[in-house]
Protein backbone atom coordinates (compact mmCIF):
# COMPACT_ATOMS: atom_id res chain seq x y z
CA UNK A 1 0.00 0.00 0.00
CA UNK A 2 2.82 2.10 1.10
CA UNK A 3 4.76 1.69 -2.50
CA UNK A 4 1.54 2.19 -4.61
CA UNK A 5 0.72 5.42 -2.75
CA UNK A 6 4.55 7.23 -3.16
CA UNK A 7 3.73 5.56 -7.13
CA UNK A 8 0.82 7.59 -6.96
CA UNK A 9 1.87 10.40 -5.58
CA UNK A 10 5.34 10.59 -8.18
CA UNK A 11 2.86 10.42 -11.29
CA UNK A 12 0.69 13.47 -10.11
CA UNK A 13 3.60 15.70 -9.72
CA UNK A 14 5.04 14.50 -13.45
CA UNK A 15 1.51 15.03 -15.15
CA UNK A 16 1.38 18.47 -12.46
CA UNK A 17 4.97 19.66 -13.87
CA UNK A 18 4.34 19.02 -17.51
CA UNK A 19 1.12 21.23 -17.13
CA UNK A 20 2.96 24.36 -16.82
CA UNK A 21 3.34 26.54 -19.09
CA UNK A 22 6.50 26.14 -21.55
CA UNK A 23 8.34 29.26 -21.33
CA UNK A 24 7.73 29.44 -16.86
CA UNK A 25 10.30 30.22 -15.21
CA UNK A 26 12.32 27.98 -13.57
CA UNK A 27 9.70 25.13 -14.35
CA UNK A 28 10.56 21.49 -14.63
CA UNK A 29 9.37 21.87 -18.58
CA UNK A 30 12.10 23.40 -19.71
CA UNK A 31 14.39 20.34 -18.58
CA UNK A 32 12.32 17.61 -20.38
CA UNK A 33 11.78 20.04 -23.41
CA UNK A 34 14.11 22.99 -23.54
CA UNK A 35 13.25 25.77 -26.48
CA UNK A 36 14.40 24.77 -30.56
CA UNK A 37 17.24 26.54 -31.04
CA UNK A 38 19.17 27.01 -34.74
CA UNK A 39 22.68 25.03 -34.87
CA UNK A 40 25.06 25.30 -37.64
CA UNK A 41 22.03 26.11 -40.09
CA UNK A 42 23.18 28.17 -43.17
CA UNK A 43 21.72 31.20 -44.01
CA UNK A 44 21.06 29.65 -47.90
CA UNK A 45 18.03 27.65 -46.22
CA UNK A 46 16.86 30.11 -43.53
CA UNK A 47 13.07 30.74 -43.50
CA UNK A 48 13.63 34.57 -42.86
CA UNK A 49 13.11 37.05 -45.59
CA UNK A 50 16.12 37.89 -47.84
CA UNK A 51 17.86 41.50 -46.46
CA UNK A 52 16.20 44.37 -48.23
CA UNK A 53 19.84 46.47 -48.20
CA UNK A 54 23.24 44.85 -50.28
CA UNK A 55 26.09 43.45 -48.21
CA UNK A 56 29.13 44.56 -49.28
CA UNK A 57 27.90 47.40 -51.28
CA UNK A 58 26.38 44.77 -53.56
CA UNK A 59 24.26 46.14 -56.55
CA UNK A 60 23.26 42.95 -58.43
CA UNK A 61 23.12 43.52 -62.06
CA UNK A 62 19.79 41.94 -63.32
CA UNK A 63 18.91 43.17 -66.54
CA UNK A 64 19.79 40.79 -69.62
CA UNK A 65 20.33 43.07 -71.92
CA UNK A 66 22.82 44.72 -70.61
CA UNK A 67 24.83 41.29 -69.15
CA UNK A 68 25.22 40.73 -73.18
CA UNK A 69 26.59 43.91 -73.84
CA UNK A 70 29.26 43.67 -70.95
CA UNK A 71 30.05 40.48 -71.89
CA UNK A 72 30.30 41.51 -75.71
CA UNK A 73 33.12 43.89 -75.12
CA UNK A 74 35.39 41.08 -73.85
CA UNK A 75 35.09 40.15 -77.70
CA UNK A 76 36.10 36.72 -78.83
CA UNK A 77 36.90 34.78 -75.75
CA UNK A 78 36.54 30.87 -76.47
CA UNK A 79 40.71 30.35 -76.02
CA UNK A 80 40.61 32.66 -73.24
CA UNK A 81 40.79 32.61 -69.12
CA UNK A 82 38.60 34.93 -67.69
CA UNK A 83 38.84 35.90 -64.58
CA UNK A 84 35.39 37.83 -62.97
CA UNK A 85 35.36 39.69 -60.27
CA UNK A 86 32.69 39.63 -57.92
CA UNK A 87 30.14 37.15 -59.81
CA UNK A 88 27.30 37.90 -56.97
CA UNK A 89 24.21 36.23 -58.73
CA UNK A 90 25.99 34.95 -61.79
CA UNK A 91 24.33 37.13 -64.07
CA UNK A 92 27.50 37.44 -66.06
CA UNK A 93 29.00 34.48 -65.31
CA UNK A 94 26.10 32.32 -67.01
CA UNK A 95 27.19 34.21 -70.22
CA UNK A 96 30.59 33.55 -69.80
CA UNK A 97 30.33 29.59 -69.26
CA UNK A 98 29.51 28.84 -72.59
CA UNK A 99 32.05 31.19 -74.05
CA UNK A 100 35.28 30.74 -72.33
CA UNK A 101 37.68 28.27 -72.74
CA UNK A 102 38.35 28.65 -68.62
CA UNK A 103 36.06 30.99 -66.16
CA UNK A 104 37.44 31.77 -62.44
CA UNK A 105 35.29 33.69 -60.46
CA UNK A 106 36.00 35.04 -57.47
CA UNK A 107 33.15 35.51 -55.01
CA UNK A 108 33.74 37.38 -51.68
CA UNK A 109 30.32 36.35 -49.81
CA UNK A 110 30.36 32.94 -48.86
CA UNK A 111 26.40 31.97 -49.26
CA UNK A 112 26.69 33.65 -52.98
CA UNK A 113 30.25 31.37 -53.77
CA UNK A 114 28.34 28.13 -52.14
CA UNK A 115 25.35 28.78 -54.56
CA UNK A 116 27.62 29.86 -57.54
CA UNK A 117 29.43 26.34 -57.30
CA UNK A 118 25.80 23.97 -57.01
CA UNK A 119 24.49 26.26 -60.07
CA UNK A 120 27.75 25.69 -62.43
CA UNK A 121 28.49 22.23 -60.92
CA UNK A 122 28.23 20.79 -64.11
CA UNK A 123 30.81 23.01 -66.11
CA UNK A 124 34.29 21.56 -66.07
CA UNK A 125 35.30 25.06 -67.45
CA UNK A 126 34.51 27.06 -64.46
CA UNK A 127 36.11 27.55 -61.18
CA UNK A 128 34.86 29.40 -57.97
CA UNK A 129 37.29 30.60 -55.62
CA UNK A 130 35.48 31.86 -52.26
CA UNK A 131 38.02 34.96 -51.69
CA UNK A 132 38.81 38.64 -51.31
CA UNK A 133 40.33 39.45 -54.61
CA UNK A 134 42.58 41.51 -53.08
CA UNK A 135 44.20 38.24 -51.26
CA UNK A 136 43.93 36.29 -54.14
CA UNK A 137 47.87 35.06 -55.21
CA UNK A 138 48.32 35.70 -59.01
CA UNK A 139 51.39 34.58 -59.62
CA UNK A 140 50.54 31.13 -58.28
CA UNK A 141 47.28 31.25 -60.58
CA UNK A 142 48.56 32.13 -63.58
CA UNK A 143 52.01 31.90 -63.28
CA UNK A 144 54.60 29.11 -64.99
CA UNK A 145 53.32 25.92 -62.82
CA UNK A 146 55.98 23.99 -61.11
CA UNK A 147 58.07 21.63 -63.63
CA UNK A 148 57.74 23.94 -66.75
CA UNK A 149 60.25 26.53 -66.10
CA UNK A 150 63.48 25.53 -68.50
CA UNK A 151 66.60 27.46 -67.82
CA UNK A 152 67.14 30.47 -70.37
CA UNK A 153 63.71 29.89 -71.34
CA UNK A 154 61.32 32.85 -70.28
CA UNK A 155 57.78 31.48 -70.68
CA UNK A 156 55.18 34.34 -71.37
CA UNK A 157 51.64 33.72 -69.21
CA UNK A 158 48.77 33.45 -70.79
CA UNK A 159 46.98 36.54 -71.49
CA UNK A 160 43.72 36.89 -69.07
CA UNK A 161 40.70 38.80 -69.37
CA UNK A 162 38.95 40.55 -66.43
CA UNK A 163 35.04 41.51 -65.87
CA UNK A 164 33.41 42.58 -63.02
CA UNK A 165 31.12 45.03 -61.09
CA UNK A 166 32.74 46.62 -58.59
CA UNK A 167 31.90 48.05 -55.54
CA UNK A 168 32.33 52.15 -55.42
CA UNK A 169 34.14 51.43 -51.88
CA UNK A 170 36.81 49.20 -53.29
CA UNK A 171 37.12 50.17 -57.09
CA UNK A 172 40.46 51.42 -56.58
CA UNK A 173 41.99 49.14 -54.63
CA UNK A 174 41.09 46.85 -56.83
CA UNK A 175 42.45 48.09 -59.94
CA UNK A 176 45.80 48.91 -58.46
CA UNK A 177 46.03 45.44 -57.41
CA UNK A 178 45.24 44.32 -61.16
CA UNK A 179 47.97 46.74 -62.42
CA UNK A 180 50.60 45.72 -60.17
CA UNK A 181 49.75 42.24 -61.59
CA UNK A 182 49.39 43.81 -65.50
CA UNK A 183 51.49 41.13 -66.80
CA UNK A 184 49.07 38.71 -66.44
CA UNK A 185 46.06 40.80 -68.27
CA UNK A 186 45.51 41.69 -71.82
CA UNK A 187 41.61 43.60 -71.39
CA UNK A 188 39.86 44.75 -68.30
CA UNK A 189 36.17 45.40 -68.52
CA UNK A 190 34.45 46.57 -65.36
CA UNK A 191 31.54 48.13 -64.28
CA UNK A 192 31.69 50.82 -62.07
CA UNK A 193 29.82 53.90 -60.28
CA UNK A 194 29.56 56.43 -63.12
CA UNK A 195 31.36 59.35 -61.22
CA UNK A 196 34.07 56.95 -60.58
CA UNK A 197 34.48 56.07 -64.28
CA UNK A 198 34.74 59.58 -65.51
CA UNK A 199 37.76 59.69 -62.64
CA UNK A 200 39.27 57.09 -64.42
CA UNK A 201 38.95 58.10 -67.77
CA UNK A 202 39.75 61.88 -66.61
CA UNK A 203 41.91 64.10 -69.36
CA UNK A 204 45.00 66.24 -67.72
CA UNK A 205 43.48 69.59 -66.99
CA UNK A 206 40.22 68.71 -66.23
CA UNK A 207 38.60 68.68 -62.60
CA UNK A 208 38.22 64.68 -62.48
CA UNK A 209 41.74 63.87 -63.59
CA UNK A 210 43.93 62.73 -60.22
CA UNK A 211 46.01 60.22 -59.14
CA UNK A 212 43.50 57.25 -60.20
CA UNK A 213 43.31 58.64 -63.76
CA UNK A 214 46.99 59.26 -64.19
CA UNK A 215 48.12 55.42 -62.58
CA UNK A 216 44.77 53.90 -64.97
CA UNK A 217 46.45 56.00 -68.03
CA UNK A 218 50.33 54.87 -66.92
CA UNK A 219 49.11 51.17 -67.00
CA UNK A 220 46.14 51.36 -69.93
CA UNK A 221 43.99 52.91 -72.55
CA UNK A 222 40.99 53.73 -71.28
CA UNK A 223 37.84 53.46 -72.90
CA UNK A 224 34.42 54.68 -71.83
CA UNK A 225 31.57 52.55 -73.54
CA UNK A 226 28.33 52.71 -72.29
CA UNK A 227 26.07 53.76 -69.10
CA UNK A 228 24.05 51.58 -67.30
CA UNK A 229 20.66 53.37 -65.37
CA UNK A 230 19.93 52.56 -61.41
CA UNK A 231 16.91 50.22 -62.98
CA UNK A 232 19.48 48.16 -64.39
CA UNK A 233 20.44 46.40 -60.80
CA UNK A 234 18.82 44.91 -57.36
CA UNK A 235 18.71 46.44 -55.30
CA UNK A 236 18.87 49.91 -57.27
CA UNK A 237 21.65 52.40 -56.44
CA UNK A 238 21.41 55.83 -56.05
CA UNK A 239 23.53 56.40 -59.19
CA UNK A 240 24.03 55.62 -62.60
CA UNK A 241 26.53 52.98 -63.77
CA UNK A 242 29.13 53.06 -66.49
CA UNK A 243 30.81 50.34 -68.44
CA UNK A 244 34.89 50.94 -69.11
CA UNK A 245 37.08 48.80 -71.30
CA UNK A 246 41.22 49.20 -69.83
CA UNK A 247 43.43 47.44 -72.68
CA UNK A 248 46.15 47.11 -70.85
CA UNK A 249 49.51 49.07 -72.57
CA UNK A 250 52.21 49.72 -70.11
CA UNK A 251 53.87 53.19 -71.01
CA UNK A 252 56.59 52.52 -68.07
CA UNK A 253 59.19 51.44 -70.43
CA UNK A 254 58.18 54.28 -72.94
CA UNK A 255 58.13 57.11 -70.54
CA UNK A 256 61.51 55.54 -68.30
CA UNK A 257 59.73 55.28 -65.38
CA UNK A 258 60.11 51.74 -65.05
CA UNK A 259 59.81 50.37 -61.13
CA UNK A 260 57.72 51.46 -58.05
CA UNK A 261 59.41 54.76 -57.94
CA UNK A 262 57.19 56.78 -60.29
CA UNK A 263 54.19 55.72 -58.11
CA UNK A 264 55.14 57.06 -55.18
CA UNK A 265 56.11 60.46 -57.01
CA UNK A 266 52.45 60.39 -58.42
CA UNK A 267 51.21 59.93 -54.75
CA UNK A 268 53.22 63.02 -53.76
CA UNK A 269 52.41 65.22 -56.24
CA UNK A 270 48.63 64.58 -55.98
CA UNK A 271 48.90 64.25 -51.93
CA UNK A 272 46.74 67.39 -51.37
CA UNK A 273 44.80 68.42 -54.47
CA UNK A 274 43.74 72.24 -53.47
CA UNK A 275 47.93 72.35 -53.23
CA UNK A 276 50.43 73.44 -55.71
CA UNK A 277 53.16 70.90 -56.93
CA UNK A 278 55.81 72.85 -54.71
CA UNK A 279 53.74 72.78 -52.09
CA UNK A 280 52.99 69.07 -52.35
CA UNK A 281 56.97 67.84 -52.67
CA UNK A 282 58.81 70.58 -50.71
CA UNK A 283 58.18 68.27 -47.73
CA UNK A 284 60.25 65.23 -49.59
CA UNK A 285 62.83 67.27 -51.49
CA UNK A 286 65.56 70.13 -50.78
CA UNK A 287 64.48 73.85 -51.84
CA UNK A 288 67.45 74.15 -54.29
CA UNK A 289 66.88 70.66 -55.66
CA UNK A 290 62.88 71.12 -56.29
CA UNK A 291 63.56 74.16 -57.94
CA UNK A 292 66.23 73.22 -60.27
CA UNK A 293 64.16 70.23 -61.41
CA UNK A 294 60.61 72.57 -61.82
CA UNK A 295 63.11 74.91 -64.12
CA UNK A 296 64.72 71.63 -66.25
CA UNK A 297 61.39 69.92 -66.67
CA UNK A 298 59.83 73.73 -67.59
CA UNK A 299 56.69 73.01 -65.13
CA UNK A 300 55.68 76.13 -63.04
CA UNK A 301 56.06 75.95 -59.24
CA UNK A 302 51.99 77.31 -59.03
CA UNK A 303 51.37 74.34 -61.54
CA UNK A 304 49.14 71.71 -59.93
CA UNK A 305 49.36 67.96 -60.30
CA UNK A 306 46.34 67.30 -62.20
CA UNK A 307 47.45 70.30 -65.11
CA UNK A 308 49.95 67.80 -66.10
CA UNK A 309 50.31 64.88 -68.30
CA UNK A 310 52.15 62.01 -67.62
CA UNK A 311 54.86 62.99 -70.20
CA UNK A 312 55.11 66.09 -67.89
CA UNK A 313 55.47 64.00 -64.75
CA UNK A 314 58.11 61.39 -66.10
CA UNK A 315 60.40 64.58 -66.59
CA UNK A 316 60.12 66.14 -63.59
CA UNK A 317 60.60 62.94 -62.05
CA UNK A 318 64.06 62.29 -63.83
CA UNK A 319 64.65 65.76 -63.15
CA UNK A 320 64.66 65.49 -59.56
CA UNK A 321 66.69 62.60 -59.58
CA UNK A 322 69.01 63.49 -61.34
CA UNK A 323 69.51 66.99 -59.22
CA UNK A 324 69.03 64.70 -56.14
CA UNK A 325 72.39 66.66 -54.95
CA UNK A 326 70.92 69.97 -55.21
CA UNK A 327 73.81 70.41 -58.07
Amino acid sequence: MTCFSRAHVMMEYVLWAFSLPRKASGSICKVYRSEEKRVNVPKVVSTRRPQLKPKLGQHFLADDSFALQIVDTLGDVSQNTVLEIGPGRGILSSLLAKRVRRLIAVELDRVLAAQLRLRFGMFPNVEVIEADILSIDFDSLFGPKPGLRRPGIELRPEPVKVIGNLPYYITSDILLRLFEYSKYFETIVILVQREVADRIAAKPGSRDYGLLSATAQLYARVEKLFSLPPTAFAPPPKVHSTVLRLTIAPRQEELGVAGDGFIDFLKLSFGQKRKTLWNNLKANYPEAQLRAALASAKVRPAARAETLTLEDNAALYHALRQNRDGS
